[in-house]
């Protein structure tokens, strides 16, 4: 190598490691500018007097946040937009036992997307809160379907002249496969059990089959019944309003000429119709000003929650919250999915814990994974053997193998409109011979056997491959039916009608037997430490421990985060879109079961 040759590597590498210096550089400044910020930016804060409780639920409503590497978060904040129900529940709980607090403001426009369920559990709070002489008042620029379910619990609902009210039912639409993998020449191998057992449908089909139409408009229709009903008990109209409403909006609106605030007022569906200045303005009557006048007096929830705390006096033991949210996959897995190892591992913690006297468990999920949720039942009936209640409370969903975790509990809650049931097996191969071949691309050799060689993309699924798959999804729809009946103390035969992959509401489900009691998680709860005779009880939310360093910069992040500005319309729009797209492929390519059978329901993972 020439001496010229030799200098320019030694400038680049020097290039290099100085670019590297000063990166490191800049991220442990920023790290210390997060640390002196979360350590000294408190120092003059004084907690007004008389304020109003602000709660801005912030892009999707849940009951674990998705787990994001902690330098992502310091460079975009809350990256995925989430807001854990249990802060929001929990300000509006401390808010109605605080004098300092004088009333509670919905500020909506942040909400992504709480849904049915999520939203009964949030509404008990805000009941409680009302009980207390406090006043609630909701407030946004413009209400989706969403956040006006929400801010339908508030005694006046105020909405920018520029806004309105966007209330259209429920649906569930999908994207269909068959035609482009026929085009692609891809061949789909589907193994399944039960007529309602839909997920693999766009696999096989260009449109959705009558059985899973059929099935679909029962819960739909159910729970569009549900909101219509939540919404008429609160605002001065009817069910048959509401619908009509929905149904006949654009020719309300031309009515209108188009004011979509005047409408919903003359509908009663809003109160007010004003400006974010005026509803400063008019708060700051009602309240106070703030110390510099500029507002009035006001805490965010987060920023609530990190001054306040529950006093727990003198508790009898612990009853552990532990969360199974998400698509359930084997192996270690980070929050935001159910690992079959890590939760079990969790379930063990609980065992070996002599102050926790029963668990709850925490289900928000449409299944996955048919040898981690089997994982996981195992450890669950371990727990029971271990003389520790369990009790599960459903969220959302609590389908197929979120349904597998959870049959055998001592007691399952779930909410009028949790999804569960779909208790069916599939399996899904593909194989891409006749692509292959059409690009030149052939497979030949030589085996021993006729199954020899196993599962190859790039072979054609060999019959007696085909009987063993089938045998196998088949077997696992009768283990299913076995810890069905097993837990909830029926015979298969009396499962097996109720099965079949059909998804049932929590309502429905309590009637078949499915589900013992309607409620949500803080009657789960209680269930559960009344089961060992607790009358004062403290609740922990298990999780996986991260390394310390990683705990530190994660809360050090979330603090940050709380006083960033609220995301543009355009960036939730973005994220949601993305989340969609992704959708149409990560529910399948992302399991990971050594056997290749799944019990997941799709449409229970759709917005509703």
């Amino acid at each position: 190598m020439t001496e010229e040759k030799k200098g320019w590597f030694r400038r680049l590498w020097s290039g290099l490691d100085r670019l590297r210096r000063f990166t490191v550089n800049l991220i442990f400044l920023l790290l210390l500018i997060i640390v002196l910020a979360a350590i000294f930016g408190d120092d003059d804060f004084e907690f007004p007097d008389g304020a109003a409780l602000i709660l801005q639920p912030s892009g999707r409503v849940v009951d674990q946040l998705t787990f994001i590497d902690p330098i992502t978060q310091i460079q975009q904040g809350d990256a995925l937009n989430e807001t854990l129900l249990r802060d929001l529940i929990e300000a509006v709980d401390r808010g109605a036992q605080d004098e300092r607090i004088a009333m509670l403001l919905l500020a909506l426009d942040d909400l992504e997307h709480i849904g049915m369920s999520k939203s009964h559990e949030l509404a008990a709070a805000l009941e409680r809160f009302r009980s207390s002489g406090k006043p609630i008042l909701a407030y946004a620029q413009n209400y989706s379907q969403d956040r006006y379910l929400l801010a339908s619990l508030a005694d006046e609902i105020w909405v920018s002249d520029l806004g309105g009210v966007e209330l259209e039912g429920f649906a569930v639409y999908r994207n269909y496969f068959r035609s482009a993998l026929d085009k692609l020449k891809i061949n789909m191998h589907v193994f399944r059990v039960g007529e309602y057992k839909s997920a693999v449908e766009p696999l096989l089909r260009d449109d959705m089959s009558d059985e899973a139409r059929e099935a679909n408009r029962v819960w739909l229709e159910q729970l569009w019944q549900q909101y219509s009903r939540r919404v008429a008990a609160r605002r001065p109209v009817t069910e048959e309003q509401i619908i009509d409403y929905s149904e006949e909006f654009d020719r309300l609106l031309l009515d209108y000429q188009g004011d979509g605030a005047e409408l919903a007022l003359a509908m009663g569906l809003v109160d007010r119709v004003a400006s974010r200045r005026q509803l400063r303005e008019e708060l700051m009557t009602a309240v106070g000003e703030n110390s510099d006048g500029a507002s009035f007096k006001q805490i965010h929830h987060r920023q609530y929650l990190d001054r306040t705390e529950r006093q727990i006096k003198a508790p009898q033991g612990t009853v552990a919250v532990l969360p199974a949210v998400g698509v359930i996959l084997d192996g270690e897995q980070p929050p935001g999915t159910v690992g079959g190892d890590t939760l079990s591992r969790m379930i063990g913690e609980a065992i070996r814990d002599d102050d926790v006297k029963a668990v709850v468990l925490r289900v928000d999920s449409g299944g996955g994974s048919v040898f981690a949720s089997e994982r996981i039942r195992q450890e669950l009936r371990a727990l029971s053997d271990a003389g520790k209640s369990l009790v599960v409370s459903m969220g959302s969903a609590a389908a197929s193998g979120g349904y597998w975790i959870a049959a055998e509990a001592d007691e399952i809650w779930a909410l009028p409109s949790t999804l569960t049931g779909s208790i069916g097996i599939f399996g899904a191969l593909p194989t891409l011979e006749q692509t292959l071949n059409d690009l030149g691309i052939h497979t030949d050799g030589v085996s021993t056997g006729p199954l020899a060689g196993g599962v190859r993309l790039d072979k054609p699924l060999s019959a007696k491959r085909k009987r063993a798959m089938q045998a196998g999804v088949e077997y696992g729809y009768e283990r299913f039916l076995k810890v069905v009946a097993q837990g909830r103390h029926m015979l298969p035969a009396q499962v097996e009608p109720l099965a079949k992959g059909r998804v049932w509401t929590g309502r429905d489900a309590q009637q078949l037997g499915l589900v013992d009691k309607l409620g949500g998680l803080e009657q789960a709860v209680a269930a559960a430490a009344g089961m060992q005779g607790l009358e004062r009880y403290k609740v922990e939310w298990m999780s996986e421990p991260l390394p310390p360093g990683m705990q530190l910069l994660q809360e050090l992040s979330r603090r940050v985060s709380a006083g960033l500005p609220p995301q543009s319309a355009l960036s939730l729009w973005l994220q949601q879109l993305s989340r969609q797209l992704a959708g149409l492929a990560a529910p399948l390519s992302a399991l990971n079961d050594p056997q290749g059978l799944y019990a997941l329901c799709l449409s229970c993972d759709l917005s509703y």
